[in-house]
């Protein structure tokens, strides 16, 4: 599985990009095939695993890492 953070950076997303990072290599380590940062600006912070979105601050208001690594395991 490959897993996309696209995250803004102008807001100071990108320690949430990198915790996410470290917590899905953490949790799945070996089962990935890479978890690609991507810098991007307006606001953004979404999460795609094969390239379908799991997580999209836009819709859920928040960033919860611990919930973005359980989605990205179902």
């Amino acid at each position: 599985m490959h897993v996309d953070i696209e995250y803004c950076v102008p807001c100071g997303l990108r320690d949430h990009a990198i915790d996410l990072q470290t917590a899905l290599l953490d949790e799945y380590g070996r089962d990935l095939d890479g978890v690609r940062l991507r810098p991007d600006h307006g606001g953004v912070f979404r999460v795609a695993a094969d390239g379908e979105t799991v997580w999209d601050k836009d819709e859920e208001g928040s960033i919860d890492v611990d919930a973005i690594v359980s989605r990205i395991g179902e």
